[in-house]
């Protein structure tokens, strides 16, 4: 019982590294700018609308074994900030009841992204990790390019996205104008530090999830080296070959075994799911 408390724990710490549900959206990489910077201040926003509401589940593989670790919700809603209409996205994640017992995790992170720009105006972050807690608002100056955390103010660039609204404006990559092994290069700022990250497409694929069989489009984040993944092109995600680009699976090795991140549930898609070859129920 202690070796399996034990390996419950190391699990624990590393579940609640963001795993939750950051590891759909940890595509951060350190490599130089390229000409494609320049799509992601003029892409329009064609694969979500609000109301959008999409259900992952999280596994982990300890010996072999995959285990149900937790769940995560990704919410679109619409408001208004400071005059501009906007995006109002949330990332709720927690951990498996199973398993609070000895670690609970329950992690929101919120993004307000401008519906005309596509670019966040303010990003919070509200977690608790087994009782370590973080509280986190940043509020981006466009006009200045800076932004604002706590009573610091760091210089940001014109394309500048947080951590999560990064995924949603990758969504809207038209993948069609590149070939295999291409990187698509922005700007991201996270934990008051500002990354050149990149996305490399590879190509088109039929995949095979718990929820069913999907025809989809793969890619690969370069990760930052941290406490709980290597550094390099380890982590792999599929998102749905259609106009939604919903992610349909992130995969990737871990410090201490493996995780995979399935989309489980989806309601009020912009676009017809065409990519569904089966669906489980």
């Amino acid at each position: 019982m202690a070796k399996i408390k034990s390996a419950f724990y190391r699990f624990g710490i590393l579940f609640s590294k963001r795993v939750v549900f950051l590891v759909i959206v940890y595509c951060i990489g350190q490599i130089g700018h390229a000409s494609a910077q320049d799509d992601f201040c003029t892409t329009v926003n064609t694969s979500y609308k609000t109301g959008e509401k999409l259900t992952f589940n999280v596994y982990y593989n300890m010996s072999f074994i995959w285990i149900f670790a937790g769940n995560a919700v990704f919410h679109t809603r619409a408001t208004e900030m400071d005059g501009r209409k906007v995006y109002h996205i949330s990332g709720d994640g927690k951990t498996a009841s199973s398993y609070e017992w000895f670690y609970k995790v329950r992690d929101l992170y919120e993004t307000y992204i401008d519906r005309e720009t596509l670019l966040p105006l303010r990003f919070v972050r509200n977690v608790n990790e087994g009782g370590f807690k973080i509280n986190q608002d940043v509020k981006f100056d466009r006009t200045d390019k800076i932004a604002l955390s706590g009573d610091k103010r760091y210089s940001i660039t014109d394309c500048t996205q947080d951590v999560l609204s990064a995924i949603y404006f990758a969504r809207n990559i038209d993948y069609s104008k590149y070939k295999p092994g291409d990187k698509i290069p922005f700007d991201m700022f996270l934990d008051d530090k500002l990354y050149p990250v990149y996305i490399k497409y590879m190509g088109k694929e039929v995949i095979k999830t718990k929820k069913g069989k999907f025809h989809s489009i793969k890619i690969v984040p370069l990760l930052i080296e941290g406490t709980l993944f290597d550094g390099g092109e380890k982590m792999t995600v599929w998102v749905s070959d259609d106009k939604n680009h919903i992610p349909l699976r992130v995969s990737s090795p871990i410090i201490v075994g493996s995780i995979k991140v399935d989309l489980m549930k989806f309601e009020n898609l912009r676009n017809p799911f065409t990519s569904i070859i089966k669906i489980d129920d």
